[in-house]
Parts: structure tokens; sequence; C-alpha cells
């Protein structure tokens, strides 16, 4: 790894609405499921750091909360980690939708970013869902609400015109040190991993028979003193009603089986080993709206 005067680094911060693909971006740049992603808005809680790192330098994502109004408790911790991560980064990467509507919650996000400094580009996500001829239009559309330093179309989910991003951001980013060791992708604790890959399934699989009031739990993680490499694994997932307990463990506990064997199989590949995953459903009553619960659950102002 080259580590001369060329070396360039920095911090990047990834935002935009709910569910407009930053964690899907984030996973295809470093290569690796990091960030959780679902069909649900407000997936990513809380500000995932991962880091990029090749023989032109390292840059450390910023993975933000979906800038939104805050309907609770949770949602304006949310928001407030967004807001605030725009002050601190080198780079900001602005996801869009393909679209020539500029809704308010975009406005606001241009009204956020109209108050720093900092370089912005702007990424029109999800092309593979347009014609080609329509990107120059939804390009036309975007470029006179904010004074973008580039703006690169792309779709985060195929992989096309992604490659064009990392050359970009090191164009825009300082010659600088490294910050991490260069096999480094995340700063998240794998305790913290793992609760969200069970948060993911359980999302996925309930589609929309559960709101989004879910947060996972994990209470022991530790591996056996056997020597046979098996990390036990037990975790409560929280909801708010009891009518959602029902729902999440299902009919003779298939759908809470389900669950953990599908988080099972991707905290396997996480770890580099087999993990035995014990799963327990518990009731919170409108734990999002309780700042002790939303601390308690992982989701802290300090981080």
């Amino acid at each position: 790894m080259k580590n001369d005067k060329n070396f360039k680094s920095g911090f990047v911060a990834l935002i935009g609405r709910p569910n407009v693909g930053k964690s899907t971006l984030m996973n295809r740049l470093i290569g690796q499921k990091i960030a959780i992603t679902s069909n649900k808005p407000q997936t990513t809680r809380n500000r995932i750091q991962t880091v990029y790192t090749d023989d032109n330098g390292q840059i450390i994502f910023l993975d933000t909360p979906g800038i939104h109004k805050a309907k609770n408790k949770l949602g304006e911790y949310m928001v407030s980690v967004a807001e605030s991560t725009l002050k601190s980064v080198d780079l900001i990467v602005w996801l869009v939708e393909a679209s020539d509507f500029i809704g308010a919650g975009e406005r606001h996000i241009a009204e956020q970013l109209g108050k720093v400094d900092t370089p912005v580009i702007l990424v029109i996500n999800k092309i593979d869902k347009v014609r080609k001829d329509e990107i120059l239009v939804f390009i036309d559309a975007y470029k006179d609400i904010c004074d973008f330093a580039e703006i690169i179309p792309m779709s985060a989910l195929t992989g096309e015109n992604t490659e064009v991003l990392i050359p970009e951001l090191f164009k825009y980013l300082e010659e600088g040190p490294m910050f991490y060791d260069e096999d480094t992708v995340t700063d998240q604790p794998e305790r913290q991993i793992a609760a969200e890959l069970i948060r993911e399934k359980a999302l996925r699989k309930l589609d929309d028979e559960i709101p989004h009031g879910i947060a996972v739990a994990i209470e022991i993680m530790k591996e056996r003193k056997d020597r046979s490499g098996i990390v036990d694994i037990e975790a409560t997932i929280i909801c708010e009603r009891d009518s959602h307990k029902g729902i999440i463990i299902g009919k003779k506990g298939q759908m809470l089986k389900t669950i953990g064997t599908e988080a099972r199989k991707d905290i396997e590949a996480m770890l580099g080993t087999k993990v035995n995953l014990q799963l327990w459903v518990k009731v919170k009553k409108d734990w999002r709206n309780s700042d002790y619960l939303v601390k308690n659950f992982g989701y802290r102002d300090d981080e």
C-alpha cells in the first residue's frame, strides 16, 4: 500500500431522503455488506462509518440516516445526526431519485446544504428504472437548486456508472494520512452489525405487516471455549405492540425461525465462523418516543 505524498484521505457524507439508496451504494463501493437495506424508508438509524482504501488514498464514508421530518424521539435523533454530519466532513455526496420532480424533502436538504461550504456531488440514483433519454432532463431539473461540484447519474443497485464515483471523490480530497489500517472496512462493533443484520431480515420478511417500530438488542455474543470457533448469540427483537409480537413469531414460530435462519447466514459471513443464533421477541410500548429506550437500543447523540 502506497502512503507517499500523493496519498489522499478524507471524510465523505452520504446524504439523501430515506430509501434513496445510500446504504446500497455504500455496500457496493466497499465491496461487502455493512449497512442494511430494505424497501422501507429510514432503515439506517445510526451514522455508519465505513472505509475505502486503495493505492490513491483512503475515504471514510459516513452513511447518515435519511433527512426527513421527524415524527418521534427516534426520528429527531436520526435527523440531528444527519444534519450535524454535514458540518464535519470534507465532501458531501447527495443521492436523489431519478426524477425531474423536486419535492419539499429535496428542497429541505438543498436548504441545509446552502448553510455549509463543503463541496457537494449530486448522484442521481436508480437510472436503471428510467429511459436513458430522460436522464439529461433530470440533470437539468436539479442543476440550479444547489452549487454542485459534479452531477453523476448511476444505479447503485446494478452498479451502472458507479465506477466513476471513487475517482471523482479523490479529485476533491486533499493529501492526508491513512486514518485506518488498510484492512479496515468499518468502525462499527460486530455486535451492532449483527443486530442490524437481524433487523434487516425482520423488516424484509414482515414487509408491510409491521410498522417501522422494531429494534434489536444483542444480549449475549461470545465464542465458545471448546475451540470449535462457534459463536453463540442471543438477541431480542423489540416491538411496540402485543399484536406485532404475534406476527413476528408467526404460526408455530415459523416467521421468527425464518428471520433467524437468514440473519445467521449473513452474520456467519461477517464473522467467518459458525454461529448459533437464538432469537426472542419482547414488547416495549412506544419505545421510539422514549429517550431512555432509544439510547438503550444503541442510538446515541455522542456517536
